[in-house]
């Protein structure tokens, strides 16, 4: 295998070059440091260019994209674009690793929904969307079931969510999904709060790293906001949380320490991604479900 991996990094395999200890940067050039490879079954982490393509004629595509993205109507092109620019866009992010806000600028087809998708698709070949909510709908009764049996702090909460269940019109699919999630956090002992927040609850100095913001209008919506960024609106909550989820694979994030064992449910159980080598918490929690 370590010949196989020399004959590829001669070949010019970005995922190989890019932990060649001269290619990091000055106060990184160890070789055990600031190790750069996929962590959540991506097939795609950093592909190679395009045949007959360079840096520079991608990096004029990715110019002519933000003309583009600014036209009505325009999917398809964009969709074209952002697909062939693919490679230096993943170059840039797991390289550079820039700030949220920069990425927004550079590339801000990569935070509309329909892109995100996309993305999803080229790093893992899995749909996002569709298989994030058809899984979550499967599991929704057992969740709640299980949810109803937890006591202790998480009480108060699972009274509140179970009253919105009851609440006039909250047996739409999206007022299902919601609280299937908000139980769900509560049941794997993390705060539902630590991921969905009230806009009032918001401070307005505060950078969120990742938080889903929602609002009180009828019906409520929520926002994403990633490091103080907004960075999707308008959308529901169970929507916000698998579009969540392709933001944090497309930007290359880490989940959050205080919410790993939610973000752990959401890939290995509602995506089926790397599900093989899950947490004993999560494997507990997936035998469940299947009973």
């Amino acid at each position: 295998m370590g010949n196989y991996r020399t004959k590829l990094r001669g070949l010019g395999c970005p995922e190989l070059d890019v932990n060649l200890t001269a290619n990091k940067r000055p106060n990184e050039r160890a070789p055990a440091k600031n190790i750069k490879k996929p962590r959540r079954a991506e097939i795609n982490y950093l592909p190679p260019l395009p045949k007959g393509e360079t840096k520079g004629s991608l990096e004029s595509e990715r110019v002519e994209l933000l003309t583009e993205i600014q036209k009505r109507n325009n999917n398809v092109i964009i969709a074209e674009k952002m697909a062939k620019t693919f490679s230096i866009q993943r170059d840039e992010i797991v390289n550079q690793t820039p700030q949220i806000s920069e990425v927004k600028d550079r590339w801000p087809a990569l935070f509309e929904a329909t892109q995100i998708n996309e993305e999803f698709q080229r790093l893992t070949m899995v749909t996002l969307e569709p298989t994030f909510m058809a899984k979550l709908d499967q599991h929704t009764p057992k969740i709640l079931s299980l949810m109803a049996s937890r006591g202790g702090a998480a009480k108060p909460k699972i009274h509140l969510i179970q009253n919105m269940l009851l609440q006039e019109e909250a047996s739409s699919i999206e007022k299902k999904r919601e609280a299937a999630i908000r139980g769900l956090i509560l049941y794997l002992g993390e705060k539902d709060d630590d991921l969905i927040k009230d806009e009032l609850d918001v401070d307005d100095d505060s950078a969120e790293v990742i938080k889903i913001i929602t609002t009180r209008s009828d019906p409520p919506r929520a926002r994403v906001v990633i490091e103080g960024t907004s960075v999707l609106e308008d959308i529901d909550v169970p929507r916000a949380c698998a579009l969540l989820m392709g933001l944090i694979y497309a930007l290359n994030l880490s989940y959050p320490k205080n919410l790993r064992n939610t973000f752990e449910v959401f890939q290995k159980i509602f995506l089926e991604l790397d599900s093989l080598k899950a947490s004993h918490k999560v494997m507990s929690l997936k035998s469940k479900l299947l009973i």
